[in-house]
């Protein structure tokens, strides 16, 4: 079977990115920042040249792109997942060390800031991936985030009660993700077309009620408390790793549950076994009994209810507060993360993760005075997108039946 040579050509036009990189780097050295003061032991700083990281990160490149190509053009195989990973470690280390050359990288923060803004687009992911397992494109997750940021910052200011807020948030999204999967399944309307409008509808309606009902009263209206941190003993205090995963707020938590949760469901159980008999091949799904529309209809609206528990993340564990479409085309990306991740769960939330950590990246240089243009680090995490969906992962194909309405005969 002839294999697709996206992923290589992709893998050698991005090393002559790393050449171009290694050829310009300065001899100067990288100042390496991990500990902070909660941290059980302390990791003194540490230099790295970045010359010759730069070198060493370029090696690594070429070796994963000659494995590449060595896989696909002569053993007609796909190309391992684990030479992509190494490959893109190899250039995420070359081009860290490089706009940071001079300076200090403080490592804790950057990934704390990175796991923030990763949050929304995880649960975002986790709404696709449960959509279009089933057979149902959810175009409509940025609608779905942005109504649970509005209706949980609504409902908690109203309330004064954070977990009230969070319940409004579930009940958005999958009220948003329902009139999905109502027109796409039962009407049989183009799921592209109803998600499209579902996002302009939510954008519209939000924008008005911000600024006739919230604007009014900002006390009364836009001001929800917010979750504090919950640091986990022992865990909490690991360098690096504690104050990034085990000092979150109770939404991180549960985004945690959320990505085990659904690929244990998916992979693990009866349900999840015929959800995906149901996104694969529906007919077949329906003639061995499995009733493939209640199936669609319950996989898509749990899906907008972790959708709507992202968009609560924006203002109850973030912000503090709704602002006209803060969701910032969030949406859009937790598409592209599951694209990227092949509708895993798992490989989609360290996909969100790797955008989160694009978006992250531009402020933290802007921090420390990079000379790089602010606009390139406005597109950084579009442009990684565009990457990664176009040729770094390969080939993608998602389940056979996702986006074709199924018709009973």
């Amino acid at each position: 079977m002839k294999q697709s040579k996206r992923t290589p050509i992709s893998l050698l036009v991005l090393t002559l990115l790393g050449l171009w990189m290694l050829v310009s780097a300065p001899a100067i050295d990288t100042t390496i920042k991990i500990s902070t003061d909660s941290d059980i032991f302390k990791i003194a700083e540490f230099g790295l040249n970045a010359q010759l990281v730069s070198a060493i990160a370029f090696a690594f490149q070429l070796l994963a792109t000659g494995y590449s190509s060595f896989f696909v053009l002569v053993r007609k195989h796909k190309t391992p997942r684990f030479v992509v990973l190494v490959f893109g470690l190899a250039l995420v280390v070359e081009i860290m060390i490089l706009l940071f050359a001079g300076k200090t990288m403080t490592i804790t923060s950057l990934l704390q800031g990175s796991l923030a803004l990763a949050v929304p687009l995880i649960f975002g992911s986790l709404a696709g991936v449960l959509s279009e397992r089933v057979g149902v494109v959810n175009i409509a997750i940025e609608g779905q985030l942005l109504a649970g940021a509005f209706i949980s910052a609504l409902v908690a200011s109203l309330s004064a009660n954070m977990y009230l807020g969070l319940i409004g948030a579930i009940i958005a999204g999958a009220l948003v993700s329902w009139v999905l999967a109502v027109f796409s399944i039962k009407y049989i309307v183009d799921q592209i077309i109803v998600g499209v409008v579902l996002n302009v509808l939510v954008v519209g309606v939000t924008n008005f009620l911000f600024s006739t009902l919230m604007v009014s009263n900002l006390t009364v209206f836009n001001q929800p408390p917010r979750f504090e941190k919950i640091l986990i003993p022992l865990l909490g205090q690991i360098p690096v790793i504690g104050p990034v995963l085990f000092n979150q707020t109770l939404i991180v938590y549960l985004m945690y549950l959320s990505v085990a949760g659904i690929w244990f469901a998916l992979f693990k159980t009866r349900w999840g076994l015929r959800l995906r008999a149901v996104g694969e091949y529906p007919k077949a799904a329906d003639t061995v009994g499995i009733k493939v529309f209640r199936t669609r209809y319950i996989s898509v609206i749990i899906g907008g209810a972790f959708a709507g528990l992202g968009g609560a993340f924006f203002t109850l564990g973030q912000v503090g507060s709704f602002g006209k479409e803060m969701t910032n085309g969030a949406g859009y990306i937790a598409l592209a993360a599951l694209i990227f991740g092949r509708w895993n769960p798992i490989y989609a939330a360290f996909a969100g993760l790797l955008f989160g950590f694009a978006q992250n990246l531009q402020y933290g240089l802007a921090i420390i005075g990079s000379p790089v243009p602010s606009e390139f680090l406005l597109m950084l995490p579009y442009a990684l997108t565009v990457i990664a969906v176009a040729g770094l992962v390969g080939k993608v194909t998602g389940p056979a039946a996702s986006g074709k309405a199924y018709i009973k005969s």
